[in-house]
């Protein structure tokens, strides 16, 4: 049992030992040169390295080399060549791959390159935003030769990172060609900080439709972290994204590698440094030292081409018409043409044949400014050239017409250079802001998405969009007028979709312009006879320039300075109608080129005149409404400059594309996107709101140049004030309207732009006030064209005048009295007439009069009881007496005489009864009783009446 347990002990320690020994077998596997890379260490402090061997398979071989030293960090090889590891000797490149030495190259997009990401940058969060509206889906798309980045608002971020062994640089190509998007290039640190870059090299500048600018910026040794980063501003349709190629960077220090060619291209010989494109007709595969020709009969293929196409049966969108040049006799014909390079087949079933030539006609007459002098051609006036640049562009008798193309979706430019404008004689002295004006005539027929631009680059600084048209419009007129006197380039470009395709559909949308026009340009020529001031010495027919603000009267031929408060039209006839009138309540400048408010308004209503002081008001206000905010979630805002009154212009300034022009040069409204005017308007991203590092102002436009008038009456040259847009007031003091309009026509607004400022007054507001905008209409404008502005403050109130006051009186005081004067509330009135001072004046008591008053009564209450009490006494004397007459009386009847007082028989005792009737005396009569006791007259009268009418008076 025992030796059982041996055995079987050994034999397992056996194949154990056999196991160990194939293992060990299989790991001391000497490496071959497939089986590892070199690679150099990382540079130490005295700037050298070790070359050393890193495997494919890390224990699947040993004897690996040893590390040895390796070349100087800064080592490099030549453009074409790389540095082979084995040998550390630079080795030329093979055909059909190049080399840039200590460079590196990105020309192939059909797929992110390693090292490329993209990057949204985030919103702020909210849990309930819909998905639809966020940035996930905002990218920089690959299209083949190119990257293209996002259309929408959303702020992307292209990053590439590379760590350089000395100084380099980074260039690449792009079209930037729409100023709705921000493009801007900067380079960070390994530590997150920016690089210092100018304003040039950090700000991308615009480029003409389809031109590809090149942009350089030198890099630092170490790490360098590149960013090409976009963003929307205020997204319109048909945005056109930025496209970016061939990014090459230097200063890598060595190529262990050469790079083949791309699809298409080729290199030749050993050595290349660039691959070069197929010729037409021909392709090639990745990494060619030849390129393929095609099937010449039934195949062709684009320069650059990776493979070839068959050719399809020829239509009516593969060939063209124009018109040739006038022969001797002064006619042309129309003539058809295939579309070069020809790529279709035209004897094959269900081709298109070409038309023929069809019969002569007359030639159209010359363009103004031209003459025809017997011969084929029209010649300029005075000796000059002229080049129209009208490539894939033809001529069709009274017009000229976008051609065909060599894809719908390519720019058809049309570009003319004015070296600079010249005034005429009659006005070089004139300082308005007209230099010269271009007009053309235009219509587009479209079924796409066709978009038309007119462009102008000034100084040959950066191309600006000046209008676009999109889709069909009918035949009309557009004018630009030229404020400075510089050289300039006009360009149209016209695409017919912005869908990338290399089939022709939409051959037949076309844009025609009918007339060009530019006037004052420098050596050009004249195209009708103007009228000239003539100088004043005698005998002298010279032309002489007239001063500003004089316009040219026909009878004289001699300047006329404009009447007072008018302003000169330019491009008037000549003669008085030249001077327009300024508006209510406005005056001219002293040269007459514009009219201006000088801060002052009188208005009378009634027997009431208003005066208004606006000076405080005359520096530019500013309002910035808002925030809104796009359907991506950037927020931004409106700024709007109002110069009212006193001379003072608003300034609005684009600082995205002109950031290298200083401060101080943007506040006088100098450089390209500056706008100068009496309101504009600018588009402000907040710095906070985008990842920027500034806030952004952009699309500034001029909404007011021109001062129609200052009024209280709502309509004005048929611009109507809309006061019920702002909350209602019961102060009786009238709301103040400035009427502006706007010259410059768009495509939205044939007849400008115009602005209607309201002047409230409040007294609760500073003099500087406020701005607002209605609240139906946040923008500043219902429908786009008419824009309304509110501004409340205190100095738009009338000035002070005594109607605006009152007077009360103090109580009397020791003798004097003051007078007071205070405002009548609320007071609505501003400076002018201040409040009167308090006077003093003397006055009478109230206790002396209440001491008279109060004697008068004692002796009227004495005198009343006096006489109440004599009178008192003398009546019952008086009924003393009486009643002792009555007692004689009676003793008189008793007495016997001739009559008997008693009642006779057939008499009636009523009828026979005495009647004693009492006068009772007036107090008149009194008084005079009591003056006539002095004389001793002192008695009364009693009258007795009887039936027989008969009376017995005593005295």
């Amino acid at each position: 049992m025992r030796s059982s347990a041996w055995f079987v002990a050994n034999y397992a320690l056996l194949i154990l030992c056999a196991l160990r020994l194939i293992d060990g077998t299989r790991g001391h596997r000497l490496c071959g040169e497939t089986d590892y890379y070199y690679e150099y260490t990382e540079c130490d402090s005295t700037g050298s390295r070790w070359r050393v061997p890193i495997p494919q398979s890390p224990g699947a071989c040993t004897g690996l080399p040893e590390p040895v030293h390796g070349t100087e960090c800064t080592f490099s090889c030549e453009a074409g060549e790389f540095l082979e590891m084995s040998a550390q000797e630079c080795t030329p490149c093979a055909a059909g791959s190049y080399s840039l030495g200590s460079g590196i190259r990105f020309d192939q997009w059909d797929s992110m390159p390693a090292g490329f990401s993209s990057l949204a940058t985030s919103l702020e969060y909210n849990p309930h935003r819909d998905e639809r509206l966020t940035c996930n889906s905002s990218t920089w798309v690959p299209q083949g030769s190119y990257l293209e980045s996002n259309r929408d608002e959303c702020t992307v971020s292209l990053i590439y990172a590379v760590h350089l062994k000395k100084q380099g640089s980074v260039s690449f190509e792009y079209q930037y060609p729409d100023n709705n998007l921000l493009f801007e290039f900067f380079i960070q640190n390994d530590q997150c900080q920016e690089m210092d870059q100018s304003a040039d090299a950090k700000w991308l500048k615009l480029t003409n439709h389809g031109e590809w600018a090149t942009h350089t910026v030198n890099l630092k040794s170490g790490t360098n972290i590149l960013y090409w980063r976009t963003g929307g501003v205020m997204m319109a349709k048909g945005v056109k994204p930025v496209l970016l190629k061939n990014v090459q960077i230097e200063g890598v220090a060595y190529t262990s590698e050469c790079f083949p060619c791309k699809p298409g291209s080729l290199s030749r010989i050993p050595g290349s440094t660039a691959c070069e494109p197929c010729p037409r007709d021909t392709y090639a595969g990745h990494g060619a030292s030849s390129c393929t020709p095609c099937n010449a009969t039934t195949q062709y293929a684009a320069e650059g081409s990776a493979y070839c196409k068959y050719r399809p049966p020829c239509s009516k969108k593969d060939y063209f018409q124009f018109h040739t040049a006038c022969d001797n006799e002064g006619k042309t014909h129309v003539i058809y043409k295939w579309i070069e390079p020809k790529i279709c087949l035209d004897g094959v079933t269900g081709a298109e044949p070409l038309p023929p030539s069809g019969e002569k006609e007359p030639c159209p007459p010359c363009n103004p400014g031209f003459y025809n002098n017997d011969t084929a051609t029209c010649s300029p006036c005075p000796p000059g050239t002229f080049s129209d640049g009208m490539k894939r562009w033809e001529v069709a008798r009274d017009h000229i017409q976008s051609g065909a193309g060599s894809s719908d979706n390519d720019y058809l430019i049309l570009n003319i250079h004015i070296p600079g404008f010249k005034l005429p004689t009659s006005m070089s002295s004139h300082s308005g802001t007209e230099f010269g004006r271009i007009t053309f005539e235009f219509e587009i027929v479209c079924v796409a998405d066709c978009e038309f631009y007119f462009m102008m680059d000034v100084n040959r600084k950066s191309t600006t969009v000046v209008e676009s048209w999109e889709g069909t419009k009918t035949r009309q007129t557009y004018t630009h007028v030229m404020t400075q006197n510089a050289s300039v380039s006009y360009t149209w470009a016209f695409q017919r979709t912005n869908q990338p395709s290399d089939v022709r559909r939409y051959v037949n949308d076309v844009v025609r312009i009918y007339s060009v026009s530019v006037s004052n340009v420098v050596d050009g020529v004249a195209s009708r006879c103007r009228a000239c001031a003539l100088s004043t010495r005698p005998s002298s027919s010279t032309c002489v320039p007239c001063p500003p603000g004089h316009y040219i009267d026909a009878r004289t031929s001699r300047c006329t300075e404009c009447p007072r408060n008018t302003h000169l039209v330019p491009h008037a006839t000549p003669g008085p109608d030249a001077c327009k009138p300024c508006g209510p309540a406005s005056r001219s400048d002293k040269d007459h080129s514009l009219c201006y408010s000088d801060c002052h308004f009188t208005h009378t209503e009634g027997n009431v005149t208003l005066t208004y002081d606006l000076s405080l008001l005359g520096s530019v206000g500013s309002l910035m409404n808002g925030p809104s905010f796009t359907s991506k979630g950037t927020k931004y805002f409106h700024l709007f400059k109002i110069g009212l009154c006193g001379g003072k212009m608003a300034v609005c300034t684009d600082n995205v594309t002109d950031l290298s022009i200083a401060d101080s040069q943007r506040e006088k409204g100098e450089g390209i996107s500056a706008v100068k005017t009496f309101i504009c308007q600018s588009t402000i991203i907040p710095a906070t709101g985008r990842g920027f590092y500034t806030a952004l102002a952009s699309q500034s436009i001029n909404l007011a140049d021109t001062l129609l008038g200052v009024t209280v009456a709502s309509t004005l040259d048929g611009i109507r004030a809309r006061p019920e847009l702002y909350p209602q007031t019961t102060k009786k003091v009238p709301d103040v309207n400035f009427y502006y309009r706007s010259l410059e026509p768009t495509s939205s607004c044939e007849s400008g732009h115009s602005a209607v400022v309201t002047l409230r007054c409040n007294a609760e507001k500073s003099t500087k006030g406020e701005l607002a905008v209605p609240s139906q209409c946040p923008a500043g404008t219902c429908d786009g064209c008419t824009f309304h502005f509110l501004w409340e403050s205190s100095a738009a109130c009338p000035t002070c005048t005594e109607t605006d006051y009152h007077q009360i009186e103090g109580a009397c005081k020791g003798g004097h009295q003051d007078l007071l004067y205070v405002w009548t509330e609320p007071k609505l009135c501003m400076e002018g007439l201040s409040l009167p001072e308090k006077k003093t004046l003397p006055c009478e008591g109230v206790e002396f009069w209440v001491r008279l008053g109060a004697g008068l009564g004692a002796f009227t209450a004495v005198l009343l009881v006096s006489l109440t009490c004599y009178f008192w006494k003398k009546n019952k004397r008086l009924e003393y007496k009486y009643s002792r007459l009555v007692i004689s009386a009676n003793k008189e009847c008793e007495m016997p005489g001739a009559d008997s007082c008693a009642v006779m028989e057939g008499e009636n005792e009523g009828d026979m009864e005495d009647e004693i009737v009492y006068t009772k005396p007036s107090l008149l009569g009194k008084l005079k009783a009591i003056a006539s006791k002095g004389n001793g007259e002192h008695y009364e009268h009693v009258q007795l009446n009887s039936s027989h009418s008969k009376a017995l008076v005593w005295s």
